[in-house]
């Protein structure tokens, strides 16, 4: 019993990764938004490292999804 909460437990803390991702993606769309409106013209040169910066935030928060899964559905 006491291992079945203790998977529950670590899959919950495993997906506390969402939560920086979504501050994250969050971060980075905003400031590419007030980025884009002070200067428009920069805006498309900028688009690449915006699709980086997703990728590269949205990935960690898949890690810690997967991290949970295994947690849950392995152990």
């Amino acid at each position: 019993m006491e291992a079945e909460a203790a998977k529950f437990i670590g899959a919950g803390l495993a997906s506390l990764a969402l939560i920086g991702a979504g501050l994250g993606i969050g971060n980075i769309f905003g400031s590419y938004l007030q980025g884009a409106l002070r200067n428009p013209s920069a805006a498309p040169g900028q688009f690449a490292n915006l699709l980086l910066g997703f990728a590269l935030a949205e990935a960690t928060g898949l890690f810690g999804l997967v991290v949970a899964l295994i947690i849950l559905f392995v152990f």
